[in-house]
């Protein structure tokens, strides 16, 4: 199997000089394989196609590169990625790699911009869009702090009664790997303050936590999930559920392409939902931030934004 390490959690030194043969291509299949094998267990037609569906924004605040006079230049980039191209970049690569644009002279913005885009294309064999933001004019409105829509999940289990949930060893607990069958409503314990949901659902956490699966180090994101369930659905979606499942993430190693793509495949395994979105805002390491997306549909795509933490 092809190592997923690359630099990411080794001692390097930082390029001083223009070298896009730092970067590190990851197989999107290294996450999807198991993904798909997991679901097609209980769904045998489920191929993991859909979840080729959507895009990773990935938002640089450190791209900087010198004009024909020597002169430093500043913007904020954003890197749209198609979720169907085979590889993502490793992040500690793409660091090095935009570290190596610092003291390139380039002969003006679109220059960096097309040099960028074609590197990150080659890097992950698909088409990648580019954006170059100047920090004092465009930046300040296409990178406004947003807000997630629907409505917010963190406090669901706040008013479950503690006494109720130990004796039904209902505690939150932590959990190594993600663990769907928690989507589903529990059989004994009774919540009189969870409502019946709406067949249109759409929630949003901010308390999504994983481990990167060479460092160990955290990542913190804000996770939003938008469903339209059909008058027949098999389940109904509870926050207090969802809340646990989220949760379910903490102690996980997984890149955030996959840990997205699993919470994908895992609600649509549970709920068969007409329609699905699942997004994640995580919070920058090293300057990059990095947002994946998956729908249904192309056509559900959002927006991309910012956050408060990022």
């Amino acid at each position: 199997m092809m190592s997923i390490h690359g630099v990411l959690g080794e001692t390097t030194s930082y390029p001083t000089t223009y070298d896009p043969s730092v970067l590190y291509p990851i197989p999107r299949q290294i996450g999807r394989s198991d993904i798909i094998k997991a679901s097609a267990k209980s769904q045998p037609q489920f191929d993991g196609s859909i979840l080729q569906n959507g895009v990773d924004w990935w938002h640089a605040f450190e791209v900087s590169w010198l004009n024909p006079q020597g002169i430093s230049q500043m913007a904020i980039a954003r890197f749209t990625i198609p979720a169907n191209t085979p590889n993502i970049v490793e992040s500690k690569s793409l660091k090095l790699y935009l570290n190596s644009l610092n003291f390139t002279e380039f002969e003006d913005w679109q220059t960096v911009k097309n040099t960028i885009q074609g590197d990150l294309s080659a890097c992950v064999d698909g088409q990648v869009k580019v954006e170059l933001f100047d920090i004092e004019n465009r930046a300040l409105t296409d990178f406004a702090i947003a807000k997630p829509e629907g409505r917010c999940i963190d406090e669901a289990l706040n008013g479950d009664d503690v006494t109720t949930l130990k004796d039904n060893n209902e505690k939150v607990v932590l959990t190594k790997d993600p663990d769907a069958p928690l989507l589903l409503p529990s059989s004994n314990v009774h919540r009189d303050n969870q409502p019946v949901q709406e067949r249109s659902y759409h929630v949003y956490s901010n308390l999504l936590r994983s481990n990167c699966p060479v460092t160990n180090q955290p990542d913190w994101g804000t996770l939003e999930i938008a469903m339209q369930l059909s008058p027949d659905a098999k389940a109904v979606p509870q926050d207090a559920d969802i809340l646990r499942y989220v949760l379910s993430y903490r102690q996980h190693n997984g890149f955030h392409e996959q840990c997205v793509e699993q919470i994908f495949a895992d609600l649509s395994q549970a709920f068969e939902p007409n329609s699905l979105m699942v997004r994640a805002w995580y919070t920058r390491r090293g300057g990059i931030d990095i947002n994946p997306c998956r729908v249904s549909d192309l056509r559900l795509l959002p927006a991309p934004s910012r956050l408060v933490r990022q």
